[in-house]
């Protein structure tokens, strides 16, 4: 399941989470902005007002930010942790990664922004979809952007709880 293709899983606290953010985005904050940046133009001549720079930056950052949660959430889907039993997205991994053990979320780091700790691959990218569907104890390879073959075992597999 490619993320630009089906979209992103959320369990809906982290949708419910990131849809207040937005709300906040797009009301309070692009209000500020916008006051600082009426403010700063104010001050006069604003190809040497920094204040109006910085602003106008501030702006530019906080409309990309709306643009991406906007997408995310109108392309997400939405449900409780999947069941533990295969790897799909929202799903907690342990995996021995080239001979290394890892502990990761399968699925967004949007999913997992207030959680610490444990890291998160995309299901889109290489080492997710290798991985998709496998149950603990099945084994596969997947290929690094550099071409090399890597090994991979599936240990365990847990829902998130996040």
């Amino acid at each position: 399941m490619a993320e630009d293709t089906q979209g992103t899983w959320l369990s809906p606290a982290s949708f419910a989470r990131l849809q207040a953010q937005l709300e906040e985005m797009t009301t309070v904050r692009r209000a500020e902005i916008a006051q600082k940046i009426e403010a700063a133009r104010s001050e006069g001549d604003l190809r040497e007002n920094g204040g109006y720079q910085a602003a106008r930056e501030e702006q530019s950052k906080l409309e990309g930010r709306i643009l991406e949660l906007t997408h995310l959430l109108e392309s997400a889907h939405v449900s409780e942790p999947p069941s533990a039993e295969v790897v799909g997205p929202g799903t907690v991994i342990t995996a021995s990664i080239a001979g290394l053990e890892e502990r990761f979320l399968l699925g967004s780091r949007e999913a997992a922004e207030d959680i610490e700790g444990i890291e998160v691959y995309p299901e889109g990218a290489p080492l997710g979809q290798a991985i998709m569907g496998l149950k603990a104890g099945d084994k596969t390879s997947f290929k690094a952007p550099n071409g090399r073959s890597i090994p991979v075992e599936v240990i365990k597999i847990e829902s998130f709880e996040g």
